[in-house]
């Protein structure tokens, strides 16, 4: 095989359209674009999704929906999770290490689910009102932010 022999294969490239060739090419006089109006004229076109003028399906229908940009940084823990936690201080960095929480989240909130076995002290973590009682009921502290 040689580079000057090589050829594309048979029926694969299509000769393009002649236009403008007389009435019995069937492309003859208008060349296939009908009669007037914006799309026969040349340079001719239409905003994606425009409708003449009309109110577009798009602007027509309702926004929906909200994704939060803080939601992937903040979880929560509950109570019962932190029975199987191994110390008794609680902060961010002991949750990281007992794979209760990614090492993207910079926010934790402490929620009543759950039961609390053992008096524990959490540090640099918001709690929830119940948790809170819980939490001391057990005999341990909540310090704030």
């Amino acid at each position: 095989m040689q580079l000057n022999t090589l050829k594309p294969a048979v029926g694969c490239k299509r000769k393009p359209k002649r236009v403008g060739r007389g009435i019995g090419s069937t492309l003859g006089k208008t060349c296939g674009r009908g009669h007037k109006g914006q799309k026969s004229r040349s340079g001719g076109y239409h905003k994606v999704g425009f409708e003449g003028g009309q109110m577009p399906l798009h602007r027509r229908l309702p926004k929906v929906g909200f994704r939060s940009r803080t939601q992937r940084y903040v979880d929560e823990i509950r109570l019962g999770e932190i029975n199987r936690l191994p110390g008794d201080v609680i902060d961010i960095e002991a949750l990281r290490q007992a794979n209760l929480i990614s090492k993207s989240i910079k926010k934790v909130k402490i929620i009543a689910a759950g039961k609390l076995e053992r008096a524990i002290t959490v540090k640099g973590i918001s709690v929830t009102k119940g948790a809170k009682e819980l939490i001391e009921q057990a005999g341990g502290t909540v310090e704030e932010l």
